[in-house]
């Protein structure tokens, strides 16, 4: 699973942040890629079942950039647990993803395969996506 090696605070806030990326939505390396349509949160276990599928559909032919790394703690504290007693500790990690965000992009394989590499990917993601292709 995808996390950082080292960071400089354990615990973070939520600190919801919509609007749009300016930053990584245009097609940087790759071919074919999948937009986000909105604004959300990728967990690790998420990019990672997304990647596995992309590989498998490709049948490991081409390249895969994944564009999004989740350096996100968040916290959970015990079941049963009363109110107080401090922060939970880090269980998962996610990437906050903002509409337009580049997640995916693929090269060396056509434009069907990657499409429907990609529609398989966007169904283990909680957001709505687009697949974008290169303009030639």
């Amino acid at each position: 699973m995808l996390m950082p090696a080292k960071l400089k605070h354990r615990k973070q806030q939520k600190n919801i942040h919509k609007g749009k990326a300016f930053k990584g939505n245009e097609l940087s390396f790759g071919d074919f890629g999948l937009q986000a349509q909105e604004y959300g949160w990728i967990s690790n276990r998420q990019i990672e079942a997304c990647r596995v599928t992309l590989s498998k559909v490709m049948k490991r032919l081409g390249k895969i950039w994944i564009r999004i790394f989740p350096d996100k703690p968040l916290t959970v504290k015990p079941a049963e647990t009363r109110m107080g007693k401090g922060k939970g500790n880090p269980e998962k990690w996610v990437a906050v993803v903002k509409a337009g965000r580049m997640m995916f992009e693929l090269e060396g394989v056509t434009e069907e395969v990657a499409r429907d590499a990609m529609r398989r990917a966007a169904f283990k993601l909680p957001i709505k996506t687009k697949f974008v292709k290169r303009e030639m």
